[in-house]
């Protein structure tokens, strides 16, 4: 994209002087300070002329002021056209967070229905993150809570599977999903492979907004079953038309079947933040918050066109686009989106009629959500300082980690580790940690490991530190960190233990400091032990979480699944046959040859592999 690049450094940089060697034509450019961080990152159709703007006698606003009294570097990247200098801008500011840019702090990555269609009998299933290419993904969706409505939906209207696919492959009954007819049971074979796939695409025409579609096509299977006095199964469709009716009644706005975003910025105090009510097919996916940071000092079409140029990182922009606030440069994004996308993008601002309606409720809800993140943010501010203030912390601490360990019996150990700021969890940062390698239940050896791994990462790759290290446990355990933490050159980040307290209940635990004998207990009215605790707990369900996923993926694991040439069909030919893995253990190599697809051979390799 960028042809050339051009760098100045110079202890007295003279930033007149390098403007008037700049091309005049379009480019992105990157301010440094001394030490190298990025200050801010623009684009320009006339570089020469931009980068002249901050440093001619013209009054500037304080931020600009600030920012240009530490330039030290200036770094230019040409492009052919604006539209390739607004996606190389909008790239390094997502790599390199610029000081004086307007950035969003949401680092969580949009989630997906996903439907794993490399199986005769696709599952629906929740999904963020990577993708695979052998199957597909709807969305994607504003919140992980519109994700798990649509497949709850999914399941009450069509049925479809969303266990395991190695759960599948190891059931010989029905399972309670099936029980309450959210699941037609293909595991056991209740539903043929071309039915389930018809039930398949309805539930993919319905989710991708052609609802009335598939109702149409109900109607013709509703009459075709009552046509052959199959009425029980005529009974199930006229359900299933009644349910999607009353969907639509209650989910579709009056936009048609169109695609469209809802984008409203709103202010409070020197807070921005910003709704997205997501429409796909007529249907209203939900909605999503944005906090911009570094927001001050900017206009609200500027905020908006940061935003714009970052939220569309996963996602595409879908037909219309309806924003309160207008553009400056509106069909540059218009096209740039366009492209991307591969169909038409419209971008309105400030429509009318019923569409005005909708940007108003978007507004609304930016601003109560500006006031509900004004509230926590208060209250955990001041949790902090009561904090520092009972650790006698010369500051209040920025930054906040917590560590925890989880197993059962000693196996399967899990630790994790959450993030805590001012405004509360900073879940982008969490992390767990598979632990092995030391003598099963042994808990200081477990936090000895996760806090090695932790800090020495971190000093490698020179993260941001805490501030502040909690550690779930007693004297025990805040012995070990002390010890890791000074092996890592980190003996001054202040470290305290969290015990159970004599009680054992909620809000009675005890602090466990490395300076004093005496265990502090600030009890359940202090602010400070209310944070403590829900940090605490936060920590604990990371871990359990992560440690009861390894658990069931160890339970459900079967030896056959080990075996080459046993794949899910012969293994749940198998299992169905001998009535599970005990049967199939007592079975000799005769009775494995009668099963379908099994020869001598690969009954002979069964037979070993279990015994």
């Amino acid at each position: 994209m960028a042809d050339k690049q051009q760098t100045q450094t110079d202890p007295g940089f003279d930033g007149k002087k390098f403007a008037r060697r700049l091309s005049a034509g379009p480019g992105v450019y990157l301010m440094r300070d001394s030490e190298g961080i990025a200050l801010y990152v623009g684009k320009a159709a006339n570089l020469r002329k931009r980068v002249s703007s901050y440093f001619d006698a013209r009054p500037k606003i304080e931020r600009i002021m600030r920012m240009v009294a530490r330039i030290q570097t200036i770094e230019v990247s040409l492009t052919r056209t604006e539209a390739e200098a607004l996606l190389l801008e909008n790239e390094w500011i997502k790599s390199l967070k610029p000081r004086y840019n307007v950035l969003l702090r949401d680092d969580k990555s949009y989630p997906w229905v996903m439907l794993g269609t490399d199986h005769e009998y696709p599952r629906i299933a929740f999904h963020r993150g990577g993708k695979d290419k052998s199957r597909q993904y709807l969305g994607p969706y504003p919140s992980a809570s519109s994700v798990r409505e649509s497949i709850n939906l999914i399941q009450k209207l069509f049925r479809l599977r969303n266990c395991e696919d190695s759960y599948f492959s190891h059931r010989t009954r029905p399972c309670l999903q099936y029980q309450i007819k959210r699941c037609t049971a293909p595991c056991v074979g209740k539903v043929s492979i071309e039915d389930y796939a018809g039930q398949l695409e309805d539930a993919l025409l319905f989710l991708r907004g052609h609802s009335q579609k598939v109702i149409s096509r109900l109607i013709e299977r509703m009459e075709h079953s009552a046509a052959l006095q199959h009425y029980e199964q005529a009974a199930q469709f006229r359900d299933q038309i009644n349910h999607l009716k009353q969907m639509q009644a209650r989910q579709f706005v009056s936009a048609g079947n169109g695609d469209l975003d809802i984008i409203a910025l709103a202010r409070l105090d020197r807070s921005v933040a910003i709704e997205v009510i997501s429409v796909r097919g007529g249907r209203s996916l939900g909605q999503r918050d944005y906090f911009p940071v570094q927001s001050e000092g900017h206009t609200d079409s500027e905020v908006l066109h940061a935003f714009l140029g970052q939220y569309d990182r996963e996602r595409l922009a879908p037909t219309d686009l309806i924003i309160s606030h207008p553009l400056e440069q509106q069909s540059l994004f218009e096209s740039i989106f366009s492209e991307r996308s591969g169909r038409l993008v419209k971008i309105q601002a400030r429509p009318r009629s019923h569409r005005k309606n909708w940007v108003e409720l978007a507004g609304r809800n930016a601003l109560n959500a500006l006031h509900m993140r004004s509230s926590e943010s208060t209250r955990i501010s001041r949790q902090i300082e009561e904090l520092a203030e009972l650790l006698e912390l010369e500051e209040a601490p920025k930054v906040i980690e917590c560590f925890d360990v989880s197993h059962t019996s000693g196996h399967k150990t899990v630790a994790s580790c959450v993030v805590y700021d001012a405004e509360g969890p900073v879940k982008a940062r969490y992390r767990r940690y598979n632990l092995k390698g030391f003598e099963p239940g042994d808990d200081y050896a477990a936090m000895r490991e996760v806090l090695g791994r932790r800090y020495r990462k971190l000093q490698k790759d020179e993260g941001h530190l805490p501030d502040l290290i909690l550690v779930d446990g007693g004297k025990g355990q805040l012995g070990v960190a002390m010890e890791v933490l000074s092996e890592c050159g980190l003996s001054d980040i202040p470290l305290m233990g969290v015990a159970k307290g004599p009680s054992r209940k909620a809000g009675f635990e005890e602090w466990v400091l490395p300076v004093t004998p005496f265990n502090l207990r600030p009890g359940p009215e202090s602010t400070a032990s209310h944070l403590v605790q829900q940090i605490r707990d936060e920590a604990h369900r990371f871990a359990i979480t992560g440690h009861r996923g390894r658990r069931q993926k160890a339970a459900v694991h079967s030896v056959l699944e080990d075996i080459p040439g046993v794949g899910a069909r012969r293994r749940r030919a198998l299992l169905t046959h001998f009535g599970g893995l005990q049967g199939v253990r007592k079975a000799g190599i005769e009775e494995l040859c009668g099963i379908p697809g099994i020869n001598r051979q690969l009954a002979g390799r069964i037979f070993k592999a279990l015994h």
